[in-house]
């Protein structure tokens, strides 16, 4: 039941005018059938692993924080030189074959001409729409970039507290509101247990927790496994595009130390008590949230290419 009425409750986000170098329908005349195969693509996807939205809306977020909306996660390390896809940060990452499969299928169709760049974008934008996430437009037109390396990875981080993962936010042109309502994806996310085993255990661990889920995690991160386990961040609805997320960490249910800090930080407690209150409220707010990031330092005109194998 929830689950159709999130979808009853998605918009479709119109954004009328160019958003800083990008267009809305930008391959209209060049390539008018790309939006409809990267859509097509990422269903078939979802359509047997739901896990594949948080997959790529954290592809996308990984690659507009470091040089900017530029498809450098994709790019392997290769003599010896190691790529942005090879930082500890980027360890979980997934959905690369997917960019691969899109991307052959472009190729094919309209050579050079889309970028790895909108082709990450675009495929976020579709994996959320159909987790019952909102609908809206993807201004396209970025160019590819030519770098990628290891170092200019700097990512925020679990275990941050608010005001830190705020300067990393703020540097990229994004606001107190975009980072609560970027982590707001965390609703379809997972965590492996070494990045929140320390707030369960020890000197270091958080009482605040809600006891009951501290101890569904203990014992999930603490038994004999050869790989390490995951924990759903939204423990109610895990694979849906919904504001419960909100709701879970106002309960002391977040996973992650970053997102509890959320719900009790004086400059956030409110927005996420909005965001709890207001499921319509947050999908608007998201679609807008991911449209801004999406512009961050993108490359247009003659900068950068249009790479025919998205790896290179």
């Amino acid at each position: 039941m929830k689950t159709s009425i999130i979808l009853m409750l998605s918009f479709f986000y119109v954004l009328p005018l160019a958003y800083a170098d990008l267009l809305v329908g930008f391959y209209g005349s060049t390539c008018p059938k790309a939006e409809t195969i990267i859509q097509q693509a990422v269903e078939k996807l979802f359509n047997h692993d739901k896990s594949i939205t948080a997959a790529l809306v954290r592809l996308q977020f990984h690659d507009c924080f470091v040089r900017g909306c530029d498809a450098s996660i994709l790019i392997d390390s290769r003599n010896g030189k190691l790529s942005e896809k090879d930082a500890f940060d980027s360890i979980f990452l997934r959905g690369f074959h997917l960019i691969d499969e899109i991307k052959e299928s472009l190729e094919a169709l309209c050579p050079s001409t889309v970028s790895c760049a909108d082709i990450v974008s675009i495929a976020a934008r579709d994996a959320v729409d159909l987790a019952g996430g909102p609908e809206y437009q993807v201004p396209t037109g970025r160019r590819d970039g030519l770098v990628s390396n290891l170092e200019d990875v700097k990512m925020p981080q679990p275990n941050d507290h608010v005001n830190v993962s705020l300067q990393i936010f703020n540097e990229k042109g994004l606001t107190l509101n975009d980072m609560v309502t970027l982590l707001g994806a965390h609703t379809v996310g997972v965590a492996h247990c070494g990045f929140f085993a320390s707030r369960l255990v020890g000197n270091q661990s958080d009482p605040n927790m809600d006891p009951a889920l501290r101890a569904k995690l203990i014992k999930l991160c603490f038994k004999a496994s050869r790989r390490e386990p995951s924990a759903f961040l939204d423990q109610n609805t895990s694979f849906v595009f919904d504001n419960e997320f909100y709701h879970q960490i106002l309960e002391k249910r977040g996973i992650l130390l970053i997102d509890e800090q959320l719900a009790f930080d004086n400059s956030t407690s409110g927005i996420v008590r909005n965001f709890a209150s207001d499921n319509v409220g947050f999908l608007q707010s998201f679609a807008k949230a991911m449209i801004k990031m999406g512009s961050i330092e993108v490359l247009g005109g003659n900068e950068g290419e249009i790479r025919k194998n998205c790896r290179y």
